[in-house]
Parts: C-alpha cells; structure tokens; sequence
C-alpha cells in the first residue's frame, strides 16, 4: 500500500532504504537472461562481480554469486557471453543499490540462440516487416550515402574505396559504431536513425565482416529489424558474407552478401555508364539515320509520280474536260430554250384563237344588262331595258323592242 506523508511528516531517507528493501526481500528467485559486460574475480575473493546487460536496450544490473557458482561454468562464460541466472533481487540500503544474487549460471547455447532467432523471425515475418511491397527502390545515382560500420574497419575500407573507385564524386556521411558486443545494438541504432533524419542522404548501408554467430547477433536485434523497417531512407544490409544471413537481410531493402558487394549495387560505375551511353547514342544515331534515309527514299518516290512530275499536266486535262461539260451544257441549255419559245409561241396562238377578243372580231357581241351581267337568254331582258353591246373595237347602247 502507498505510504500518507506530508511536508510536515516526511520519511527519512534510511526508512524509505529501508521499505524498498523489505518490498524487495518479499520477491522470489528470477531467471534472468542478459550478456555479461563486466566481470570481476579477485583472487581468494569468496564472491565474484559481475554486470549483466540488456542487449536491446541501455539497461544492466549487477549481480553477485559465490565463487563456487561461477567456478562451474568459468570455462566457458566471459565478458560478452549471453548467460541464464538464477537470481534473487537483493537491496543494499546503505548505498541504495539493487542487485542479484545469483544461485546459478547457465550459459546460452548457439542452438538455442538460432531457435530463438527462428522464432522471432516468423513472428516479424508475420507482421509483413519482411514483405517485398515494403521495400524501396535504391536511388540510380546517390549523392549523399550514409554508412555505419565499425571504425577503421575492413568493411569501412572496402565499401569507401569500391564506392570511389567505381564513381569518384559519391559523397559518404559516415558514422562509426561497435558493431559486436553489449553496445552494438543501441549505437547502430542511433546512428541508422541520425543518418535517415539527414534529408540528403540518399541511401544507408550497414557493413560488418564475417564473424560468428555470437558476433552477428545484434544485427539480428528485434529493436535493430524496427528500426530499419521504419525508416524513410533505403537501407542496404552488407553483414559478414555469403552464408551469414541476420535478419537485417531479410527487413533491409537490398541484401547485399559482402561490404564490397554493398558498393557495387549502390554506386554504379561511371566507366560502364559512359560505355553505356555512348552505346545508346550510337543506336540512336543509327535508328535517326535509317528514319531519313527511309524518309527520303519516300520523297523520291512521290516526286518520281507523274503528278509531281508535270503537275500542269493534270491542269490542262481538267481545264479541256471542264470547257467540254461547258460547251455541252451550253448546248443543251440552248435546245431547251428552243424549244421552250417554240411551245410558248404555239401556246400563245392557241390562247389568241381561243379568247373572247378573237371572237368578237368575227363579228360577235357581248350584251350587258346595267348591273353588268352578261345577257345569255332572251327572257332575262324586258322591252325597252337599255342594254350594253361590246364589240371587237368598242361598245354602244342597244334598247330592247317588242
């Protein structure tokens, strides 16, 4: 339960020392797995000092144990070895210092250590952190690259000068870390986050040479494989050789099986790229030559036709052809006019023999009553009605008699 205090009732410092060491005392054994950093045996000293670190993060813890326990597996456990202890959480009140008290000690086997990494391999696997979709395509040509390895190392060596040697104007950003050992992971990992947050830098490779088992462990860190696969930047993995495969391989976006091999598929050579363009020129040169050639063989052809040849030529057929459909509509147009005014004029005749002026000047009259109708029957007239008489040259007034 949490303690009630106040400013007017504090705990002293020996006190509180000594409730964490009560709250302590009240935990069981644990078995703890870390790697050793530190390890001190004094000669005729009864109890051996160790300090056993997390690899993936930047914890550690002393332990202590008898010199007894430690005796059954000092031939094979050292500084850097990955050991299981069984321990109980001691609290040392005067100096307020947790440690360990170990009762055992159990080195890590290489087997063991492989089916742990089998193990964690398929659960990233299944997050898809793997996945070909994920990875990004390395830049043609990088400016900036960004390179972690160990320094002044073989790998540092032949990653710079395999790079400069193929394109002697490639730049590096490089950041030198351990890249074995209790300190490998978190400084790999601070150095792959610096790089990727420089917005110049193209694309990071990681390089380490060969080594064992042990040695590439942290290359196959959980913290390490996130890490990488968050990354904005393309990560080229180039961790010892051929047969070594981290699981850096697997989540970087190029695997690369040696340092040398790393600057190869980055940097290309400007030597095969000069050759490579003065290739392409020649084929287009080429292909540009056989478009004209082909082209002017096309002009000649079309300038050999008869139509190109003479083109007035085919003027002059047309203008004949055109003043013949002239002269021949002209003609036509003739003949119908011809005989359009020849039934006009018999039309006319025949209007003039049948109207009623023709009529009357054979000596026929028209007689008109006053409202000007035309007297057809002797019964519409009476005696003495004035009647109207038209002739051919005129008209006169007839009276009706008996």
């Amino acid at each position: 339960m949490a303690l009630k205090t106040t400013p007017e009732a504090p705990l002293p410092v020996g006190e509180v020392s000594r409730l964490i060491g009560g709250w302590i005392d009240r935990l069981g054994a644990v078995w703890v797995e870390g790697q050793i950093t530190q390890l001190s045996r004094r000669p005729g000293a009864g109890v051996v000092f160790l300090t056993l670190r997390d690899p993936s993060y930047d914890i550690s813890v002393s332990v202590t144990c008898f010199r007894q326990v430690f005796d059954e597996v000092a031939d094979i456990v050292g500084e850097g070895a990955r050991v299981l202890v069984l321990a109980k959480p001691e609290w040392y009140a005067p100096r307020g210092q947790l440690s360990l008290r170990a009762t055992q000690i159990r080195p890590v086997g290489v087997g063991e250590l492989l089916a742990r990494l089998e193990q964690l391999k398929k659960s990233l696997a299944a997050e898809g952190l793997f996945a070909a979709a994920r990875k990004k395509p390395l830049p043609f040509l990088p400016q900036l690259i960004g390179l972690v390895c160990g320094r002044a190392s073989a790998a540092e060596r032949d990653v710079l000068e395999n790079a400069r040697h193929r394109w002697p104007a490639v730049r590096f950003e490089v950041r030198n870390v351990p890249v074995q050992g209790v300190h490998a992971v978190p400084q790999v990992v601070r150095a792959i986050e610096e790089l990727d947050a420089i917005e110049d830098v193209d694309v990071i490779i990681v390089a380490r040479g060969g080594g064992s088992v042990e040695d590439l462990l942290p290359f196959s860190d959980e913290q390490l494989v996130r890490t990488v696969a968050g990354c904005r930047t393309p990560v080229v993995s180039a961790i010892g050789h051929e047969p070594d495969s981290p699981l850096l391989d697997l989540v970087a976006d190029l695997r690369a099986s040696t340092p040398t091999d790393a600057a190869k598929k980055v940097v290309p050579d400007v030597g095969e790229e000069l050759e490579r363009v003065r290739m392409l020129q020649g084929r287009a040169r080429r292909c540009a030559h056989a478009l004209i050639e082909r082209e002017e063989r096309g002009l000649a052809h079309a300038l050999a036709r008869p139509a190109m040849e003479d083109p007035h030529r085919m003027l002059d057929e047309r203008a004949d052809h055109v003043a013949s459909l002239v002269a021949r509509s002209r003609r036509t147009l003739g003949h119908l006019l011809d005989r359009a005014d020849s039934e006009l004029t018999h039309t006319h005749a025949r209007v003039v023999a049948l109207s009623p002026a023709a009529t009357l000047k054979r000596g026929y009259a028209v007689l008109q009553r006053s409202d000007g109708h035309v007297v057809r029957d002797p019964g519409e007239v009476s005696e003495g009605e004035a009647l109207r008489a038209r002739v051919a040259d005129g008209e006169f007034t007839v009276k009706v008699g008996e």
